[in-house]
């Protein structure tokens, strides 16, 4: 283990927050949920499954918006499409992908967002 990864994995969560990306203008950053590593019957997923559903995922739960998302008046007449905490749908494959401390992270338009979830455990691919 090299230094760097010593002194990642010593960093309190409010380190490790700081290096979070400020969205900027009209983008929002997201966070991908945790995925689960069995099927609900048991089976443990190979990680190739893992990733691809990780990569293809459409639900993706907000963790800040920048400082003009949603202020186009005659775009979002009626405010905000998301805030932040929610879980959001977007296309598959929707973002700017990035993994920051093992987790991906993903930038998109505020535009993008197609639908607030409240409990997205049940969604999947069709």
């Amino acid at each position: 283990m090299s230094d760097i990864d010593v002194i990642a994995t010593q960093q309190s969560a409010e380190d490790k927050a700081k290096q979070l990306p400020k969205p900027k203008g009209y983008r929002i950053l997201c966070m991908v949920p945790h995925i689960e590593a069995k099927y609900e019957g048991g089976l443990i997923k190979a990680e190739s499954t893992l990733s691809r559903e990780e990569i293809t995922t459409q639900v993706l739960f907000v963790v800040e918006l920048g400082e003009m998302a949603y202020s186009d008046k005659e775009r979002f007449p009626t405010g905000p499409w998301c805030q932040k905490g929610d879980f959001v749908l977007t296309r598959t494959y929707a973002g700017t992908r990035m993994r920051i401390h093992d987790r991906e992270f993903r930038i998109i338009n505020d535009d993008t967002v197609e639908a607030v979830v409240e409990d997205p455990r049940g969604l999947s691919h069709a």
